[in-house]
């Protein structure tokens, strides 16, 4: 064994000091003392009666309160491991049926669009035919009141004619005037 200087430093105070100051200072280092050799060996039996009373009845107890408890920490976690697995679960159909929600969504707005543009083709179809029947009805009413007014031409250019001769010359010959105005027309 080596001797250091710190365990020399350490010990040279109690080598300083003679044996029998040693043992008073700490009287439970003398076991030279009766009384001490006897308070070790009761210590010694007191320690083993304890150990055995012990490890016979407090000991069981405590390792079966132990055994129960690690049971039921067990227990906890399986059934906090089933409930995380259901609320996984839950949570996946949940998202399932969400994503089934919003493209039963999409489809619906899909049929509704092409409604709409059905629906919006037949009363632009419609609204053309109605247009195009109207139109051919006023091009009709237009014909009819352009020949109207042309049948009537010969009268009204006739009429017209005798009131300016009759007005510039005094007296006016209705047949004359017909007669130029036909030939006029023709």
């Amino acid at each position: 064994m080596r001797l250091t200087p710190r365990f020399l430093l350490s010990a040279a105070p109690l080598a300083a000091l003679p044996g029998r100051a040693v043992a008073e200072g700490m009287p439970q280092l003398h076991f030279g003392d009766p009384l001490l050799q006897g308070q070790v060996v009761w210590g010694a039996i007191i320690f083993i009666i304890f150990y055995v009373i012990l490890s016979r009845s407090a000991l069981p107890r405590v390792a079966s309160v132990l055994e129960k408890r690690q049971e039921r920490i067990q227990g906890d976690l399986a059934l906090a491991r089933k409930a995380k697995q259901a609320a996984d679960q839950a949570q996946h159909e949940l998202l399932e049926a969400r994503n089934d929600a919003a493209e039963r969504a999409r489809v619906d707005i899909q049929k509704i669009r092409d409604m709409a543009k059905a629906d919006a083709q037949s009363q632009t179809e419609a609204t053309a035919t109605r247009l195009e029947a109207e139109i051919r009805q006023a091009e009709k009413e237009i014909v009819a009141a352009r020949d109207n007014a042309l049948s009537h031409l010969s009268e009204i250019a006739s009429s017209t004619a005798t009131s300016l001769t009759e007005r510039l010359l005094g007296h006016a010959n209705d047949e004359m005037v017909s007669n130029a105005v036909e030939r006029a027309r023709g």
